[in-house]
């Protein structure tokens, strides 16, 4: 074999040798490509599926070392409305009240998981109506205009409290689907029936 044919013979192998480096080289970037764009997929499935969730955390309020005290007579409470502390004996009937609750009765329901919604009585009928039909059918819902509040709603249970300016704030949708089945009190899923008062409607 002349020196020419050799040459020719190791172009012809190197040649050999870098198409099957390249046909490697595109077999592995497109190995890692369709991993990319599963990966993607499936991060984006994940988001479709999961909706998002306004976060009643921001803006809650929570107190602590609430007395669970039974008294007679009216209590001075350090919140508006109150969110624990020392109560009436008979707890307040749960459902929708078109005029004010007493507090002693309303902390009571508080203890025993109710969330208790007060609005100011100036809020406009329209904002009334979307409260109303988020208490509606909740075993655990105290709903009740309260003269005074620091902002135009305000949404309660045993310790916890948010402000809120507006009856549609979607936070208050998970503050029902967090507190709204009276599990999280200090007598869960208590007696929300058979105390005091009679509801305009439930």
């Amino acid at each position: 074999m002349t020196s020419s044919q050799a040459r020719a013979k190791l172009d012809a192998l190197r040649q050999q040798d870098a198409a099957r480096t390249r046909k490697r080289r595109r077999a592995i970037i497109g190995a890692g490509a369709v991993v990319l764009v599963v990966a993607v997929l499936l991060v984006v499935w994940a988001v479709v599926r999961t909706p998002a969730q306004p976060q009643a955390s921001t803006g809650l309020v929570t107190y602590s070392n609430l007395s669970r005290d039974h008294v007679t007579g009216p209590v001075t409470y350090q919140q508006t409305p109150p969110a624990g502390g020392p109560h009436s004996a008979v707890w307040q009937n749960c459902g929708i009240y078109n005029n004010p609750v007493p507090n002693e009765n309303a902390v009571h329901s508080l203890e025993h998981g109710a969330v208790w919604i007060t609005y100011r009585p100036d809020l406009p009928a329209a904002q009334v109506a979307t409260l109303k039909a988020d208490v509606k059918g909740q075993p655990y819902g105290l709903l009740s205009p309260f003269p005074g509040l620091p902002s135009p709603v305000v949404a309660t249970a045993w310790g916890v409290q948010l402000r809120l300016d507006d009856a549609t704030d979607p936070r208050l949708q998970q503050f029902l689907a967090t507190y709204g089945d009276g599990s999280k009190a200090p007598e869960p899923k208590g007696e929300c029936t058979g105390g005091t008062g009679t509801p305009d409607s439930n």
